[in-house]
């Protein structure tokens, strides 16, 4: 008898310990706080990155929402809509069941995936995938946003030029395959002629536009009038306009540049154009002053200078000599001023710049570019004269 209770002992002191080790779910939180445009949540602790979806008490109104911050018990959320009609203690539920392993915070990052492949030409989705379009689901295959960055020694080196079928670039600016660009214009200079003409005649398979923190208007002219039916066939138009939320025009930037890799990855050649990297560093600064970072440049917080450099570093030739993606990022100057802190980080991080002229656009002349002012600093490999 005494034998026996002593392995029921064991056997308890056993259960004991597994409950112990057993990780406890935390399968729901309440809204307890708006400031702005972040919603701070109680009880739900979640990892950097999480998708979320708030439930109004009444059942009658949910929106997406996706985890940027944390402090103590509190999670803070960053909504990818409008909340309007959302009450304090709407229910907040995680993408998929996190995991509590004792230390309040979960270890699994439940991301919302992306659709992804040779179904995305020809369409138009927004910053989170959704396609607008009205042809139905944009594909099949779907990815997760990655900020994966490439060893730079596994980067095939650019030798190939690339014709873009705009002579002042070709002879004076020579771009190569895999060059990252940007494009630096004030308000009415033709930077939208510039991008049409880019986008048109460069010789590449695919073409991917960004278009971040622009008028919503200018998506369908630049679907149907800039691009055209013979381009826009070979072409994937990502819009994340004005009138998004912070958090969706960043993911608009990052989520192009995921689509452009999958592409250069499969052996593409590829073009990505961004308007405008402006924009995007603009979202990121919106999403950085609302979690209390400070502004260390012109209103810029610290995050702003880490991110730009993770989107851009992105892009280029990768390990597969068969692909690359030439990209042309937009920097808006406010008031012609090249000193402003998101056009000098751009400058000191892009392989060339355009400067587009307001003397030149004034006198008729398109492109405007400033043949003096601008440099590819790849010119010399791979222009053969």
């Amino acid at each position: 008898m005494t034998n026996q209770l002593l392995e029921f002992a064991e056997q308890l002191s056993d259960v004991r310990e597994h409950l112990a080790a057993t990780p406890r779910s935390i399968r729901e939180g309440k809204l307890k706080r708006v400031s702005g445009i972040v919603l701070e949540v109680e009880g739900l602790p979640l990892s950097i990155g999480s998708s979320a979806t708030i439930v109004s008490q009444a059942g009658d109104l949910s929106f997406d929402a996706e985890c940027i911050g944390f402090n103590g018990g509190i999670t803070y959320l960053m909504p990818l809509d409008q909340v309007e009609g959302i009450a304090p203690g709407a229910l907040v539920y995680p993408a998929s069941t996190p995991v509590d392993y004792g230390g309040g915070y979960t270890t699994k990052v439940a991301t919302k995936p992306l659709p992804i492949g040779e179904a995305l030409l020809g369409r138009v989705v927004d910053g989170l995938g959704r396609p607008i379009d009205g042809k139905g689901d944009a594909s099949q295959k779907m990815t997760r946003q990655s900020r994966t960055i490439l060893n730079p020694l596994d980067r095939t080196p650019i030798h190939e030029p690339l014709d873009t079928g705009i002579r002042a670039v070709n002879g004076l600016l020579t771009v190569g395959r895999g060059q990252r660009v940007g494009i630096f214009a004030g308000s009415g200079v033709g930077k939208s002629v510039l991008l049409g003409m880019l986008a048109r005649n460069c010789v590449a398979d695919v073409i991917v536009i960004g278009l971040v923190g622009e008028r919503g208007r200018e998506v369908r002219e630049f679907c149907e009038e800039t691009l055209g039916p013979e381009s826009f066939s070979r072409a994937v138009v990502v819009a994340a306009p004005a009138d998004a939320s912070p958090l969706a025009r960043s993911k608009g930037g990052s989520y192009a540049t995921d689509v452009a890799t999958w592409f250069r990855d499969q052996g593409k050649h590829v073009v990505l154009i961004v308007d405008s990297l402006t924009r995007y560093a603009m979202a990121l600064r919106e999403i950085g002053l609302s979690l209390g970072e400070a502004p260390v440049a012109r209103g810029y917080p610290p995050s702003v200078f880490a991110r730009m450099p993770e989107l851009v570093e992105r892009v280029g030739n990768g390990a597969n000599p068969d692909g690359s993606i030439t990209a042309f990022y937009t920097v808006l100057l406010e008031g012609d001023d090249t000193n402003d802190p998101v056009a000098d980080t751009a400058r000191g991080i892009l392989d060339g710049h355009f400067f587009l002229s307001r003397e030149l656009a004034d006198s008729g002349h398109y492109p405007a570019i400033d043949i003096e002012k601008s440099i590819s600093r790849v010119m010399p490999k791979v222009s053969t004269r």
